[in-house]
């Protein structure tokens, strides 16, 4: 059993409110519940984040990301009762209700088995030249620069391993030595780490044609090396699982300002004059989970990118879905954003 009311929410909350639920807490769902406590929906991560796709605003209602139809579980059903339904539904967390439907306690998964560890492959991305960051990379490759007290690539690593992650995969090729030397085979770290070496310039996709010869049969990560984020690994894994798709792709909002007026008009007509208008997209965000069938759509030893894979997914009729990142995310790629990083350091990764 666990407590439980501090994941309770009404629904006239925004659904900023669950966020600060989930993400403070260890149970990773809010509860949506009227006022005496009966069980109106539940929401999670995933929730929210199909319903930022959406167009969701952080500030609307919770309601409008609710599942309002939970999976539940009864109050006098027994623990392997509990237990069975949180397997066959692929639930991490279950809410238990009485005959009237309030909220009497919820159950994780976690209290029915050891802490969760994913045997998932993580392949990091570490054999860039970063001649954007030069002259500081013309005797350090870019994943080993330091951001605060630890290089890029090692506050990656971490990140993973504390999700429960421990199969890793480095690709490298400009000074694959120094890499290789920092991190050897990851006993340092109590995890296992392998590395794939580029003998030529492959893209950001072409080098995941090595792995064929590793036999992966289980969605496998794969992450720029030059990235900083605190998305939830646990999160992403789940969101991929519940889209049954065959690769996902995490975005970043990316925001516009069109510095004119712009102009509506109808053949000779005006229409309406936009003074300055703001235009949002979403941007590939470098972090990505593929299914292993995916490995043989990619050409041996060659030049291939991550964006030609997923055009080819898409041109094949195949799932792809995207992961909306809100979390803390930043893109190493120019001095500016390596001095960037090391500022915000302490607040989010100490």
């Amino acid at each position: 059993m666990s407590t439980f009311h501090k994941v309770l929410i009404t629904p006239n909350k925004t659904i900023m409110d669950a966020l600060r639920i989930i993400d403070t807490g260890s149970k990773q769902i809010a509860l949506v519940v009227s006022e005496d406590h009966v069980l109106l929906g539940t929401v999670t991560d995933g929730d929210i984040r199909r319903g930022l796709l959406r167009g969701e605003s952080l500030y609307s209602l919770v309601t409008t990301v609710m599942n309002g139809n939970p999976v539940v579980a009864k109050s006098i059903d027994s623990r392997q009762t509990i237990f069975s339904l949180m397997r066959l539904h692929n639930l991490r967390q279950v809410p238990i209700i009485d005959k009237n439907g309030k909220v009497v306690r919820m159950e994780l998964l976690e209290s029915y088995i050891e802490k969760r560890s994913h045997s998932n492959p993580v392949v990091l991305m570490a054999g860039g030249l970063g001649t954007r960051l030069r002259p500081l990379t013309d005797n350090c490759p870019k994943p080993l620069l330091k951001v605060g007290k630890k290089p890029i690539l090692e506050i990656i690593l971490e990140n993973f391993i504390e999700c429960g992650f421990y199969r890793f995969y480095f690709t490298v090729n400009y000074k694959a030595e120094m890499i290789k030397d920092y991190f050897g085979d990851g006993s340092r770290w109590g995890v296992d780490i392998k590395y794939i070496d580029e003998t030529e310039r492959m893209g950001t996709a072409g080098s995941l044609s090595l792995l064929a010869d590793f036999g992966l049969s289980e969605p496998l990560f794969v992450m720029n090396g030059d990235l900083l984020t605190k998305v939830n690994f646990h999160q992403l894994l789940d969101y991929h699982k519940e889209t049954k798709a065959l690769a996902t792709m995490c975005v970043r909002d990316f925001d516009y300002q069109v510095p004119y007026g712009v102009i509506r008009t109808n053949g000779h007509t005006l229409i309406a004059i936009e003074e300055k208008p703001i235009q949002r997209f979403y941007v590939n965000a470098g972090i990505y989970l593929l299914e292993p069938r995916t490995l043989e759509m990619i050409p041996k030893k060659a030049f291939y990118d991550m964006p030609t894979l997923f055009e080819q997914i898409i041109a094949s009729h195949y799932e792809a879905s995207v992961f909306p990142i809100r979390e803390y995310w930043l893109d190493i790629g120019r001095m500016d954003d390596f001095n960037r990083a090391n500022g915000e350091y302490m607040e989010n990764f100490e």
